[in-house]
């Protein structure tokens, strides 16, 4: 019975394959998808009873879809905890605690200067600086990928860092000259 199952699944999911990229397509990069898509795949051949499934092509593209969500929101999660080290000791923070408007504003504004200094790192420090902070690859990852080698890797995301962390303070004291940031 596990082979007929696994069987049906494959057909299922090659049945339903394009549908499933685009529809991955649509929420992640699409250096990203293939992976969604196989993530599914996998996920799916683990149920145990497929006939509690009323529609299975529906069924793995509401799975390949929220697997992509996830993936982002990893993403953004991984991209948030990198703004909040960058800024370190709380330097770019703006207004008072009891605005929420202005809290999401300051949100706002911190991220485009964050993403506005990653990119200005140099091509290869920043490809490694996102592959890491963004989409949590891990050194080795990050060196097989880019063909370079873990130390340089580590240089990178190192030289990232700081050059990110510059960008900003030179960027809000700037902003603060105008009297914009408290």
């Amino acid at each position: 019975m596990s082979m007929h199952y696994s069987n049906g699944m494959e057909r299922i999911y090659f049945k339903a394959l394009g549908l499933m990229r685009r529809t991955v397509g649509r929420v992640v990069p699409p250096d990203d998808v293939e992976d969604i898509v196989q993530e599914t795949y996998v996920k799916a051949c683990q149920i145990q009873d497929l006939r509690q499934i009323r529609n299975p092509q529906s069924f793995l593209l509401k799975m390949a879809r929220n697997l992509a969500l996830d993936h982002v929101k990893r993403a953004e999660y991984r991209l948030a905890t990198s703004m909040t080290q960058l800024a370190g000791d709380g330097e770019f923070e703006i207004g008072s605690e009891n605005d929420s408007t202005l809290d999401c504003v300051s949100g706002d504004q911190e991220f485009a200067l964050f993403c506005e200094a990653v990119r200005h790192l140099p091509q290869q420090c920043r490809r490694a600086f996102v592959l890491k902070k963004v989409y949590g690859y891990s050194q080795k990852e990050i060196a097989a990928e880019l063909s370079i080698s873990e130390s340089t890797v580590e240089k990178h995301i190192a030289t990232g860092l700081l050059k990110a962390r510059q960008f900003m303070h030179a960027k809000v004291g700037v902003i603060q000259g105008r009297g914009r940031y408290e």
